[in-house]
């Protein structure tokens, strides 16, 4: 009786703990469920969020290691993203203390967004060089700007002829290529053009649109230059240069244009974007523009790497890259040749890094001129660095007129290499591209210009700082300067210095002693007329 009522109690102890154990696990297994769809629902908040927040703010708030930080126009690396609602802004260096890119940012034809890419060739387009494609690329541009990230293909190895033509928003979709692979040329018969436009290409009111590829764009300007080659304002920097012989060039005369009509005295720009977000050039080839041949004028956020920009060094005021009321721009890679400034920053221009460019021939890189027909002009935070100049009219160069007000102020020039430079450093603030202009009291304030590492060769006259009277410039400084004379054929010069006051931080070669160190005494007090 005893040994039955011990194993009757083992067993009914057995029985317990196994009814105990599966209660256990089943509440076990109830929790993890609940706490798998807190996942869920935490996931499916994050997608929601990642669709209005993500891509605007660079951030990721899901769980797991941080990604990368995103290129240009870039996607985010998380599975399955959801599209993005707008378009992110660049991650633009700070000039000039943060890194810079050394490589563009990888892109594909349709950036990672969409698959749809609209050929030319599909709208029409013969591309043989002669039959006007201006519809066609109108019709693929049409059906492009309805989809988001989409592409309009100019395939290689064909040769577009196109006339006059804008590429507009507001209404298109954002992060557009413009994938240009082929050869775009320019009409050359005086038709085309009717009484003249001020450019040829034109990209207007978009967001991240993208030009990019290893394709040509050509704007046989030869007709241009030589049915004007007196017409165009002179740079005023030739009144410096004074030749051993006293001789003087004449403008190209290459070829006539079609029918042997004359062309219109107004030149197009090749290449134009205006009121656009996050433009961005890459790779491509610009050539022989009647006049400048890539402009930005109230841009913001604008990306140019690895373009190339070509024209003759005689060829009548065709700027490479000409800026204007623009911010946050950033050029790098790119080389350039051409028949005026490589590089023109304008009023309005803000937070623009120049880094690592080839400029010559040509006018060296300019801020100005500023201040015309007693205008206000206004320009800061300009850093130009890591560049290589040959055979150059100026190296870099600021440039305003008379009877002008605003400010330039917060400019570097930096490790500049200059080689057979006819005027490597220059400020020019009775800068006049007429004949003669009237003395005007009034002028752009000059402040906080710096120099430092410009070394090399020149031609003329290493130094040129020619301030205004009535507002002289002030906070200018000169750190390792080393410049040599070369004579070819001009005659030679010293340094010359009126009315600029700063601070030789190094000795320079030469001796730059015209420069007054500290500040003018009688300095005028600026007023609202002067500041920005």
């Amino acid at each position: 009786m005893s040994g039955f009522s011990f194993r009757g109690f083992t067993c009914m102890l057995l029985i317990a703990f196994l009814i105990w154990s599966f209660n256990f696990e089943a509440c076990i297994a109830r929790r993890g469920k609940h706490w798998r769809q807190s996942r869920d629902v935490s996931a499916s908040l994050y997608k929601k969020k990642g669709k209005n927040y993500g891509n605007s703010h660079h951030k990721y708030h899901g769980g797991g290691s941080k990604p990368k930080p995103p290129p240009h126009k870039g996607t985010p690396t998380l599975p399955k993203p959801p599209p993005p609602k707008s378009t992110p802004s660049p991650p633009y260096p700070s000039p000039p203390n943060e890194n810079i890119p050394t490589t563009p940012p990888p892109k594909s034809y349709n950036g990672g967004h969409s698959t749809t890419t609209f050929s030319v060739l599909d709208f029409g387009a013969k591309g043989d060089g002669k039959t006007d494609d201006t519809k066609a690329f109108q019709a693929a541009w049409a059906e492009a700007c309805k989809v988001e990230a989409s592409t309009m293909l100019i395939p290689a190895d064909y040769v577009f002829f196109v006339g006059p033509i804008s590429f507009s928003g507001p209404y298109c979709k954002p992060n557009i290529f413009f994938q240009l692979d082929g050869t775009i040329v320019a009409p050359t018969s005086p038709n085309a053009w009717g009484k003249g436009l001020l450019q040829w290409l034109e990209f207007t009111k978009l967001v991240g649109i993208t030009i990019q590829g290893n394709g040509i764009i050509d704007g046989r300007g030869s007709v241009w230059w030589q049915d004007h080659p007196y017409d165009d304002p002179i740079d005023d920097e030739e009144k410096l240069i004074v030749p051993l012989n006293h001789s003087v060039g004449s403008p190209p005369l290459p070829i006539q244009s079609e029918l042997g009509g004359k062309m219109p005295f107004i030149k197009p720009t090749a290449l134009r974007f205006y009121g656009s977000f996050n433009p961005t050039v890459i790779g491509i080839t610009i050539q022989n523009s009647p006049q400048c041949h890539l402009k930005f004028d109230n841009c913001n956020g604008v990306m140019v790497h690895g373009v190339s920009i070509s024209s003759p060094g005689n060829s009548p005021n065709t700027d490479g890259i000409h800026l204007q009321n623009s911010k946050d721009v950033l050029i790098y890679g790119s080389t350039m040749a051409c028949g005026d400034d490589c590089i023109s920053i304008q009023t309005g221009c803000s937070n623009v890094y120049v880094h690592n460019v080839n400029c010559g021939p040509g006018h060296g890189i300019s801020i100005g001129g500023l201040g015309k027909d007693n205008t206000r002009a206004c320009v800061s935070n300009i850093t130009i660095r890591d560049v290589n100049m040959h055979n150059t009219m100026n190296g870099v160069r600021i440039k305003t007129w008379q009877g002008g007000s605003g400010s330039v102020q917060g400019v570097l020039f930096s490790n500049i290499q200059v080689s057979e430079v006819e005027l490597p450093i220059v400020i020019d603030q009775f800068y006049c591209d007429k004949r003669s202009c009237k003395n005007q009291t009034s002028a752009v304030s000059l402040a906080g210009i710096n120099y430092e590492r410009i070394r090399g060769t020149y031609t003329v006259k290493p130094v040129h700082f020619a301030c205004s009277d009535s507002l002289p410039c002030v906070d200018v400084s000169l750190t390792s300067v080393e410049l040599k004379p070369i004579q070819e054929q001009y005659h030679l010069y010293n340094p010359f210095c009126w009315q600029t006051y700063g601070e030789l931080k190094t000795p320079t070669v030469p001796p730059i002693d015209c420069l007054q160190i500290g500040k003018p005494t009688n300095n005028r007090i600026q007023t609202d007329h002067d500041l920005c």
